[in-house]
């Protein structure tokens, strides 16, 4: 079973940038393609990002593209999100996951507990 561990939230200025990195631990990380998703007070989990098991296809939700910039390091079996230009509706939980189903993708496979990320305006 792959376990995932976010880091990297934290409270930011409305403009401001923040990465948020996820380590995966288990299975060889190299055979899932990953992602992220978040949930906002009160909304349904929206996927973010996600990034094929080569990096070479990357697939993002319309209301981050241009913004947000997904990455892994297979060395380090470690996934990353570079968010720029937040917004406070980027205000949620990120999660990071093994996904499935292509990109975007039908859903995850295993998913992390999640960093809060807080966008003030």
């Amino acid at each position: 079973q792959v376990r995932l561990v976010e880091s990297g939230g934290g409270l930011v200025q409305a403009g401001g940038s923040l990465r948020v990195s996820c380590v995966a631990s288990g299975p060889p990380f190299s055979s899932y393609p990953m992602g992220w998703f978040r949930q906002a007070p009160g909304k349904e989990d929206e996927f973010v990002a996600g990034i094929t098991v080569s990096g070479g296809t990357r697939s993002y939700a319309d209301s981050v593209k241009g913004r947000f910039t997904i990455s892994r390091d297979s060395a380090k079996n470690t996934v990353y999100l570079q968010m720029n230009s937040l917004e406070p509706e980027d205000t949620a939980i990120y999660y990071c996951a093994a996904l499935y189903g292509g990109l975007p993708p039908r859903g995850y496979n295993y998913r992390g507990q999640g960093t809060q990320v807080t966008v003030s305006s």
